[in-house]
This record gives structure tokens, C-alpha cells and sequence, in this order.
């Protein structure tokens, strides 16, 4: 009897002192602000029970059309660690970020070690440079004025695991209090990734060999991963707008090759794809490749793969 009674209270005292060190740990959590959607959803998933990072680019925004708002650059000023892909994906950040100086860790995740980099493809249905009015429209903005290669590379579960590690190695050392917490976190993370790329593997097995056309060319990753036929794009980059010469030759390659879908996306005007659909067998579907529909958090990354492997698979059936 005089044991229980020793032992109860010690117990409370333990669990009273482990809440408190646990509430003290997440409000002296650094500030954490992240770029885009899918690298937000990494972040969050890794940083679950300490704390919620900050996004910039929220809601159906595009980070290619993306003007900093006050509050952006309010979050920045505060943030202790910032991640973001780079400048060849969120071109509007990269001055911004140069700003910061010494007050904040700035993490470029494209230069995570063990990430895939995939070069744009040229020629055929993606060779869209040699449209000049498409050229003249997208000067100083396109891709190419920052890096040679596809940065929309968390299409790949693989890329996405190497940026988690990453994201985990900088929060640890910037935030070793919480250092069990963000490796626990990271470990359920790349298992969870590991589910979904078998998953995906086998929903889109029975229509890997029918070709499509997406909007613009952001999807080499998810394509050289899961082993489907990306055709062609409409636009090289987004917020160009391709013309007349463009869209003849887009129209001319889906009758030719008998693509079965067109994919528009959510933030651009689909007036283009249905241009493109006209006089075709073809279908149009969805592909979200910047979660722009999706509500933000730890679970949009697994929704947004899920999403595309799904809107394909319904399409090309």
C-alpha cells in the first residue's frame, strides 16, 4: 500500500513536467516558412507535434503567375528557416530571399542531396521556343532564365523522400530540442511514400501505353517514375500563352498519335484545351500538379499523387 502511494505521485509529477517541456519546446519552436503546397505538406508532415509552418503560396495561386503580398513578406522577415525548390520554380522569391541576410536559415531543396534532375525536353510536341509570339510573351520569365532542368520534381515519391531528409536534417540542427520528434516524423513520412508509390504503380499499370497531352510540360517526373506517355504540351510555361502556329501543331499531334485525353489545369484558362479538342476523339480531364485545389497540410502531398494517378487512370479508361 505504502508503495502505491509513493508511486502515484511520482508518476503525476512526471507527466505533469513532460506536458509542460513539451508546450515550452513548441512555442520556442524557430519560425518556418515554405514556398509552395507540396513542399509545405513534407514540411508540415515532418514538423507534426511541434509546430505549423507557414506557407506563401496558398489557395489556387500559381507560384508561376505569384506576386509577394505584405503578409508574405511579413512571415519572411520573422521566419528563422525558409524552404522553397528554388529559383527556377518560385522566380518571385529569389530577391526577396537575397534580403534576408543572416536572419534566416534559406534551404534551396532542388540542391538536396540524392534528388533526380530531369533537363527540359526539346523537339517535337515540346519544342515550344520556336513560336515567336510565344517567346515574345514569355521573355524574362520562363524557366530556362534560371536553371536547365524540370523543377516541378516532387512528381517523383523518390525526390520527395531525399527533400524530407533534407528538410529533417535542417530543422534538427536549427531545433535540436525537437530533434526525436522531426526524425520520428521523418522515418513515418518515408514509409508513408514507399505505400504510395506502390500504390500508384499499380492504379495506372492498365494505361501506361495510351498517350496524352497536359497543358504545360510539368510532369517528367511523375511520367519517368510510373512509366506514362506524356505526348506533348500545350505550353512550355504557364503563364505563356501559346499561339495560333502552337496550337495547330498541338491539334495536328492528337489526331496523329490518337492521344486519348487533354488535360487542362486548374489555375489557367481551359479555352485552350478545348481548342485543342476540337475535331478530336480525344477527352479532356484535370491535372493539378501545384495542389492548387487541394487544402493545405500534411495529407495534400499524398492527395495531389493520388489525384493525378486517379484523374489519369478515369481519362485514358
Amino acid at each position: 500500500m505504502n508503495v502505491v502511494k509513493t508511486i502515484l505521485p511520482l508518476t503525476a509529477s512526471l507527466l505533469f513536467s513532460g506536458l509542460f517541456a513539451g508546450a515550452t519546446t513548441a512555442a520556442d519552436a524557430p519560425d518556418v516558412v515554405v514556398s509552395i503546397k507540396p513542399i509545405h505538406s513534407l514540411v508540415a508532415a515532418i514538423m507534426d507535434g511541434v509546430d505549423t509552418p507557414d506557407l506563401i503560396v496558398d489557395g489556387a495561386a500559381s507560384p508561376h503567375t505569384y506576386a509577394l503580398k505584405p503578409s508574405n513578406a511579413k512571415a519572411l522577415e520573422a521566419a528563422k528557416v525558409v524552404f522553397w525548390v528554388g529559383p527556377g520554380m518560385e522566380a518571385f522569391l529569389e530577391k526577396p530571399l537575397s534580403a534576408l541576410g543572416a536572419n534566416a536559415l534559406v534551404v534551396e531543396l532542388d540542391k538536396a542531396p540524392g534528388i533526380t534532375k530531369l533537363k527540359f525536353r526539346e523537339g517535337g510536341a515540346f519544342e515550344a521556343h520556336d513560336d515567336g509570339d510565344e517567346h515574345a510573351e514569355s521573355a524574362g520569365h520562363d524557366h530556362h532564365d534560371h536553371e536547365e532542368f524540370d523543377t516541378h520534381l516532387w512528381l517523383d515519391p523518390h525526390n520527395a523522400k531525399a527533400m524530407a531528409a533534407e528538410i529533417t536534417t535542417t530543422l534538427v540542427a536549427a531545433d535540436p530540442a525537437n530533434a526525436l520528434t522531426y526524425e520520428a516524423n521523418q522515418k513515418a513520412l518515408d514509409d508513408r511514400l514507399d505505400a504510395l508509390d506502390a500504390e500508384i504503380t499499380a492504379t495506372l499499370a492498365p494505361v501506361k501505353s495510351k498517350p496524352f497531352i497536359v497543358f504545360h510540360d510539368a510532369y517528367q517526373y511523375f511520367e519517368r517514375r510510373y512509366g506514362v506517355r506524356v505526348a506533348g504540351s500545350i505550353t512550355v510555361s504557364p503563364e505563356s500563352i501559346p499561339g495560333a502556329q502552337r496550337i495547330s501543331e498541338i491539334h495536328g499531334k492528337v489526331a496523329e498519335l490518337g492521344a486519348t485525353c487533354v488535360f487542362a489545369e486548374p489555375q489557367f484558362e481551359p479555352k485552350l484545351v478545348n481548342v485543342v479538342l476540337e475535331g478530336t476523339s480525344a477527352k479532356s480531364g484535370v491535372l493539378d500538379p501545384e495542389a492548387a485545389i487541394l487544402p493545405q497540410g500534411p495529407d495534400l502531398y499524398f492527395d495531389l499523387m493520388r489525384g493525378i494517378a486517379n484523374s489519369l487512370k478515369t481519362c485514358l479508361s
